[in-house]
């Protein structure tokens, strides 16, 4: 059963019955057979096949995790028998927002690449939040407040502080609001999904629906429309950081804050033991937040 468990891992982490086939010297007919097999003999339906994409059932999902468990255990198994400390290896898929993931992700790969020379690293940018298991991801970056879906697991790196900012020009322009109620009568900058604002001061929480000036879903274009002096947005420090201290952001209404419960977090599918990948590029993160988060320092 062992070999059908792993041409059924093989097969969702390739996204295709056929490459699976081939890693392992099967044909797509014989393939074909084994996982029909595994599935009559589980009595449950795994993977949903067309001609043009191959997606895991509910049971699959939930059965591809637990396989992953025990092979990652096997493997791990037999390592410690022969001997031999499990190297990282293989290759590492990443998933991060665009804008983090081009500031505070891409530059510090080299490094991570530079200890671990055997992994191969595939970074995704999306502002979406990435399906970790359909998409083969083996860990996320997300930055969000809400539980992760079942079979999942995040870890806090990192609290996210957000702060409304807005262009010298623009504030030149528009008068500085003296309050979150006088916001009404400015040009408020959000993406598409990043509205409400909430936000907290030491004795109050208030939620603030925005109708953003310009509509977009891009975080990246808010931040360049931001700095133009087109409105006033609300920002992570990790993303204007620089500009705050530079002075081409000024912060207003100091006293508010974005949601102290949004954080930055890394999240991959719960298995026992992590594949030594996966495990080095978390010991990795943890290393860098740890204390404090770079741009906080």
């Amino acid at each position: 059963m062992d070999r059908d468990y792993r041409l059924f891992a093989r097969i969702v982490d390739l996204g295709s019955l056929s490459a699976a086939g081939r890693e392992l010297g099967l044909s797509p007919a014989a393939a074909s057979k084994r996982l029909a097999a595994l599935e009559a003999s589980l009595g449950a339906r795994l993977i949903h096949r067309t001609t043009r994409r191959l997606t895991t059932t509910e049971a699959g999902r939930v059965f591809h995790e637990d396989v992953r468990a025990i092979l990652a255990a096997m493997e791990a198994a037999e390592a410690r028998v022969a001997g031999r400390a499990e190297a990282p290896s293989g290759l590492l898929r990443i998933a991060a927002p665009t804008s983090f993931g081009r500031l505070h992700v891409a530059p510090r790969l080299p490094a991570f690449l530079e200890r671990h020379p055997a992994v191969q690293v595939e970074l995704l940018l999306d502002d979406g939040f990435t399906d970790l298991l359909a998409e083969r991801v083996d860990v996320a970056l997300r930055i969000t407040a809400t539980a992760q879906g079942s079979g999942l697991t995040a870890r806090l790196l990192a609290p996210n502080r957000r702060v409304l900012c807005a262009a010298p020009a623009y504030l030149e322009r528009h008068g500085t609001p003296a309050s979150l109620r006088a916001l009404a009568g400015h040009r408020l900058l959000a993406a598409s999904n990043q509205t409400p604002w909430r936000l907290e001061s030491v004795h109050a929480r208030r939620t603030l629906d925005v109708e953003s000036h310009v509509l977009t879903n891009s975080s990246e274009v808010v931040r360049e429309l931001a700095l133009a002096g087109v409105g006033i947005a609300l920002r992570s420090t990790w993303d204007v950081g620089d500009e705050l201290a530079s002075g081409a952001l000024r912060r207003i209404l100091p006293d508010w804050q974005g949601a102290s419960d949004v954080g930055i977090y890394a999240v991959h599918a719960r298995a026992e033991p992590l594949p030594a990948a996966l495990r080095s590029y978390l010991a990795h993160l943890t290393e860098l937040y740890d204390p404090a988060p770079p741009w906080e320092r």
